[in-house]
């Protein structure tokens, strides 16, 4: 059967935007020691993300190139794949700068959050950028235009969805699950919302988060895979849930490191994910 090791960095919040790219390039080097084939880390996790009490320096695209470039090199000193969360600085463009692959980037100039696929090679395989921002990112992230995509390393095939989409918008697993992803990435900043702080996951007491990872997976016969911040009181930990919609593992509350993950990708069916009927839509592309 084929079997994928995956990493989950569940990494406390970088002190600075130089600190992000020492703290990846630690996790990379840990991954690829523990023989994994890909390590994801969390949303914006290069420079850090903006929100919720987080003020990083202003974007800077230079900065983010650098970061880039340096995080590539780890990858293929490695000899490991890479999501890393981080965000891109898109500027103000006509609807003629359009590429004729229909990937369409927001209009007015700003910041994305976004998911860039780095090879074992280190090359750059693209970004995902986040489609469905949460209210309170309105007037920090840009809500990206761009089209959904799946990805390939070490036979596997895989979709990123990021925070609020995999909580809120289910659509956007199941896209990436009826487009051949065995396993989606759900990279995501939750933090303490004070009151309730689980010590098991899936408490019932606990907020629904990581009941619907467990739905996300068994609503589509897909492994998914959610990585948080590193952070005390946390409603939500890094965890893998199977494509029967059970707990694979998940990362104890509040402690730094990597969940490693071993995954059976022939059962990742994604049999009910490709018997949905999207009635009057047509089934273009569906594998």
């Amino acid at each position: 059967m084929p079997t994928v090791r995956v990493a989950l960095a569940n990494l406390r919040y970088p002190h600075t935007p130089d600190d992000s790219i020492a703290r990846v390039e630690r996790a990379i080097a840990q991954a690829g020691a523990e023989r994994a084939d890909l390590v994801c880390f969390p949303e914006c996790y290069v420079p850090g993300y903006r929100g919720l009490g987080h003020a990083p320096p202003a974007p800077d695209a230079a900065f983010l190139e650098r970061a880039w470039t340096a995080i590539g090199a780890a990858a293929a000193k490695a000899g490991v794949s890479v999501i890393l969360g981080t965000e891109r600085v898109v500027e103000r463009r006509s609807r003629e700068d359009q590429d004729d692959r229909g990937e369409r980037e927001a209009l007015d100039g700003g910041v994305l959050a976004t998911a860039l696929v780095i090879g074992r090679d280190g090359a750059r395989l693209g970004f995902q950028d986040k489609v469905q921002i949460d209210p309170s990112e309105d007037g920090t992230y840009l809500p990206a235009t761009t089209c959904r995509r799946v990805f390939e390393v070490a036979g596997m095939t895989f979709g990123v969805v990021i925070c609020h989409e995999g909580w809120r918008y289910p659509e956007t697993v199941r896209w990436a699950a009826r487009h051949g992803a065995q396993v989606v990435f759900h990279p995501h900043l939750h933090e303490s919302e004070g009151g309730f702080a689980p010590t098991t996951f899936g408490d019932p007491a606990n907020t629904f988060h990581e009941k619907a990872m467990l739905c996300r997976a068994a609503e589509n016969t897909c492994y998914f895979a959610s990585v948080n911040y590193a952070s005390a009181g946390s409603q939500t930990t890094s965890a893998v849930a199977r494509p029967d919609g059970t707990l694979l593992d998940y990362q104890p509350y509040d402690e730094e490191g990597l969940l490693i993950a071993d995954l059976d990708l022939d059962a990742a069916t994604r049999h009910l994910a490709r018997r949905y009927r999207d009635v009057g839509q047509g089934t273009d592309g569906i594998r």
